[in-house]
């Protein structure tokens, strides 16, 4: 039993202990690419989580991780065969419940570990954060926390070197071989603004990418992948840490 993971923690742990921060890991459920697996973004948050809250648990952080979110944001994705998609308004009201949960227990931080681009939190933040104003609600992009230029030739977007090489790591028996695997080649929107990243739409995936991939797999290594694992747990692992042992009423410097 993990006493940081509330799925393996039993009645008579729980009740007796008192959690500074629940963390709410979110992925998805898509293609990705040939040779990934639909469930790639909920084994990267359920392990990133669990294993950056072990060392922040380690370090004193009272911590608990709940049940991962298996659905995304895949809207673009509507005619990808079993793409999964939750809508935001549905996204908001899971959310909304979760947060009334650790607020009538007195858990008053909250931290969703996301694992998928799709998925945005910010205004669901900003809307529940009135209603629930005792609560610390915030994001966690793990994929964005160290930067893919340090570990790798080419930076991710989906099913790309970074994300391959993780899962390389973590669950290489649901990786199949990269000679399987579609080179990742996509399009990009004809607008300048888009592509500087000062206007925004969504893509249609199915018009953007041939195998569902967005970045060239064929350079991941499990190698990469753990050494590129390893410092994102301890970057996220560290944050969790700050957030358990700050006071709600002095997060500010």
């Amino acid at each position: 039993m993990r006493p940081y993971i509330l799925s393996e923690t039993n009645w008579k742990t729980v009740k007796d202990s008192s959690y500074e921060v629940a963390i709410l890991p979110w992925g998805a459920t898509e293609a990705h690419n040939y040779h990934l697996p639909y469930g790639t973004d909920i084994v990267e948050a359920e392990n990133i989580a669990a294993m950056a809250a072990k060392m922040a648990w380690e370090q004193g952080a009272k911590v608990i991780v709940l049940p991962v979110i298996p659905f995304g944001v895949n809207t673009g994705q509507y005619d990808v065969k079993l793409d999964m998609n939750m809508n935001p308004s549905t996204q908001l009201m899971v959310l909304r419940d979760v947060v009334e949960v650790l607020d009538r227990h007195r858990i008053h931080k909250l931290i969703i570990l996301n694992s998928h681009g799709g998925n945005d939190f910010k205004t669901m933040i900003r809307e529940l954060g009135l209603k629930f104003p005792s609560m610390f609600l915030c994001q966690c992009n793990w994929f964005q926390s160290v930067d893919q230029k340090d570990f790798f030739e080419h930076k991710d977007d989906h099913a790309g070197e970074m994300e391959t090489s993780v899962m390389m790591h973590l669950t290489p028996h649901l990786v199949s071989p990269l000679s399987e695997a579609g080179d990742g080649a996509s399009k990009k929107f004809r607008f300048s603004a888009i592509r500087e990243g000062w206007a925004w739409a969504e893509r249609k995936w199915t018009r953007v990418t041939k195998d569902t991939g967005v970045g060239d797999p064929r350079k991941a290594t499990a190698e990469k992948g753990e050494k590129y694992v390893k410092a994102v747990v301890e970057k996220v692992s560290k944050f969790f840490l700050e957030v358990a042992k700050a006071s709600k009423d002095d997060l500010y410097v």
